[in-house]
């Protein structure tokens, strides 16, 4: 069974459906409503597709690095309000002894100050206007740590979308994230002959 993902841009996703639908004979479409918006499933006699839409809004992205983070609220596929920033944190070491464990507190600590800004920028933005959405990327550990702060519990209930593979954040990667998770999410059950090209992911 396949697991990569396609993404497909929202406004050339009618015309990939019907080249899908015509390119299987016998195909089934049906429509449905989830949490995070439209649904789609095609289905055909060896197989299938889940396509799934994230046209909620406001939007509120938190990506996230040990290189930087950068937060932001969209509306309508444009961002709104934005916040970007660079705190290092430091790699592991190779040292042993007293050195790495005052090396693994300063590393630590480092984390934990980055964890904790970001978690109050995207505070900050999301009393600002209540979101409907919220786009999670890059490191997922220290994201959940993000998450994990008291004043985003409003966040950790909202329908969700996951780019661990964005790169260090920036304004540029922010406008990125955003376009990707405004695409139509396709996830094959099966291989099926090639429609158009879209961008493909692992997940």
């Amino acid at each position: 069974m396949a697991t990569d993902r396609l993404e497909i841009d929202l406004e050339r996703f009618d015309g990939w459906l019907r080249r899908l639908v015509d390119d299987h004979p016998g195909a089934l479409v049906t429509h449905r409503d989830e949490p995070g918006g439209a649904a789609t499933t095609v289905t055909w006699p060896d197989g299938g597709a889940e396509c799934g839409r994230f046209d909620l809004d406001p939007l509120i992205l938190v990506l996230i690095r040990r290189g930087g983070y950068a937060v932001g609220v969209a509306e309508g596929g444009e961002l709104v309000a934005a916040k970007v920033g660079r705190r290092r944190v430091q790699g592991r070491t190779a040292a042993g002894g007293w050195s790495q464990q005052r090396y693994a507190r300063r590393r630590a600590n480092q984390a934990d100050h980055l964890v904790d800004a970001v978690a109050g920028h995207a505070a900050t933005l999301a009393t600002r206007q209540a979101p409907a959405a919220l786009v999670l990327g890059g490191d997922r550990r220290l994201g959940t740590h993000v998450l994990a702060d008291p004043r985003l519990e409003a966040l950790t209930g909202l329908p969700r979308r996951e780019l661990p593979d964005l790169p260090d954040p920036s304004a540029r990667v922010l406008a990125v994230a955003l376009r990707r998770a405004r695409t139509v999410w396709v996830r094959f059950t099966t291989p099926a002959r090639p429609v158009e090209h879209g961008r493909r992911d692992r997940g």
